[in-house]
């Protein structure tokens, strides 16, 4: 995960053709943009090279609570936005989704929210390969380079975040 916004794979997902036209519109020049009519649909759909789920929520076939349980279920390491005309309030967070949106939503806000999410994704990446190059650290293997590189990039990506981002980040742990 951590890729840029040229080779990002975003999957859309909504049992309305007219939110999908409209995802297509609008994201479809700057993503590899795959859409799925319905969660049935998404998770067929579903790959390890996705890296943001635009999700409905209120789907007939398969909920986009039970998409994402699958998601999450199945180890994907994807970046969900909940899509929804209902105002899900911050819950949706502890439910596990990474962000949310209120139907109608315009370019901009789709936009603002995919990069958002490849921001965190990014961050993540960037602090799990500090760990790694800290634990070789420790384990004799000294390149402090490294560590101040990684360390720059990690906190260049975070100079952005807001509380609410770094309750997703770390949301997993303990």
């Amino acid at each position: 995960m951590g890729r840029g916004r040229d080779d990002a794979t975003v999957l859309a997902v909504d049992d309305l053709q007219e939110y999908l036209d409209v995802y297509e519109h609008q994201l479809g020049d700057d993503y590899d943009l795959r859409t799925a009519h319905g969660g049935e649909a998404a998770l067929a759909t579903l790959s390890a090279d996705v890296d943001v789920v635009l999700l409905d929520r209120e789907m007939p076939d398969v909920s986009g609570d039970d998409v994402l349980a699958a998601i999450r279920d199945g180890g994907y390491d994807c970046r969900v936005a909940v899509v929804t005309a209902d105002d899900p309030g911050e819950d949706v967070l502890g439910v596990g989704y990474d962000a949310h949106l209120r139907k109608p939503v315009s370019g901009d806000e789709l936009t603002e929210v995919v990069e958002r999410l490849l921001s965190l994704s990014a961050y993540a990446d960037a602090v799990a390969a500090l760990h790694e190059a800290s634990e070789r650290r420790a384990a004799g293997e000294h390149d402090p380079e490294r560590i101040r590189e990684l360390r720059e990039r990690a906190d260049a990506i975070a100079d952005g975040f807001d509380r609410r981002d770094y309750r997703v980040v770390f949301r997993d742990l303990p």
